[in-house]
């Protein structure tokens, strides 16, 4: 049985998801101004001392609920993929827009990717440690 999501009553197959980052002073200065466009900002805060000497972690999310976490508890390796949804192809430009000034990597501009299905427009982005992040709006599928 699936949990209710407390935020919305709706029902989703995942809580949260972490990404091993090398510094995470760089990575949120990367993050917080590249996931503004989706709604999302840092929410919570876990320092070193208080995980036991196991890294440091920033949760974002919205309405005080972190679902997104970054974290210096194991090195990180790159070659992560996750895609944030966007409820439109501006808020999809937005993030590309913000996520380059805050000093990510190109890895696809804003645009259709029909080959994915009709409508899909999507962004990607390689963060600091190379993790490959997109915002994607599921536009009209046909």
């Amino acid at each position: 049985m699936m949990a209710p999501d407390a935020l919305n009553g709706d029902f989703r197959m995942i809580d949260h998801i972490g990404l091993a980052v090398s510094d995470l002073d760089a990575a949120r200065r990367f993050y917080e101004p590249a996931l503004k466009p989706l709604g999302i900002a840092a929410v919570m805060e876990v320092t070193e001392e208080m995980t036991g000497g196991h890294g440091a972690h920033l949760g974002m999310g919205r309405a005080d609920k972190p679902f997104f976490w970054i974290g210096t508890s194991k090195p990180a390796t790159g070659g992560c993929h996750v895609a944030f949804a966007a409820p439109d192809q501006a808020t999809v430009d937005a993030f590309y827009k913000a996520a380059m000034a805050a000093g990510g990597t190109d890895n696809g501009a804003p645009g259709l990717r029909p080959e994915y299905h009709p409508g899909y427009y999507g962004a990607f982005v390689l963060d600091p440690d190379g993790h490959n992040i997109e915002a994607v709006f599921h536009g009209a599928a046909g």
